[in-house]
């Protein structure tokens, strides 16, 4: 039984360096990354362009491990705060753009929206510290004729 125990510990400790590897990549200090197109407040209809900038650092794809570059994700009326040691979450809200994106084409219901952009590690993890726009917020008006 003392066997068993010491070969788990020993797993246990051996997969945590690349568990914290994995987490809080670094950044430069002065990297930012920001909105293109739209700007916060505009009043935009049906399907818009939304356009991502970055500065200081390099778009990639998801799984690429290159130092300073990431692939971003739009936070979509997101409120809670993003863990750091946690990989970002992939659902509606948190959409991700790991082939190197830098726009889309966003079509959201009538109504004020909350838009953010938050740049990931390969494995979708913040960076350390994070790269996060300031958080706009657009108004959605309902298509002409509806």
């Amino acid at each position: 039984m003392q066997m068993l125990r010491c070969v788990a510990l020993t797993a246990v400790l051996a997969l945590l360096p690349g568990m914290a590897f994995s987490q809080g990549k670094p950044a430069p200090k002065d990297a930012k990354v920001y909105f293109i197109t739209p700007y916060d407040g505009q009043r935009v209809r049906g399907g818009f362009l939304v356009r991502f900038g970055l500065r200081n650092m390099g778009v990639t794809h998801a799984g690429d491990e290159y130092q300073n570059a990431g692939h971003h994700h739009l936070l979509i009326d997101v409120n809670d705060p993003i863990d750091p040691k946690e990989p970002i979450p992939q659902d509606k809200s948190h959409l991700h753009f790991g082939a190197g994106q830098t726009e889309t084409l966003l079509d959201l219901p009538p109504g004020t929206h909350t838009l953010q952009l938050v740049l990931g590690d390969a494995k979708h993890y913040p960076f350390d510290p994070p790269v996060v726009s300031e958080k706009i917020t657009v108004r959605v008006r309902p298509q002409r004729g509806k």
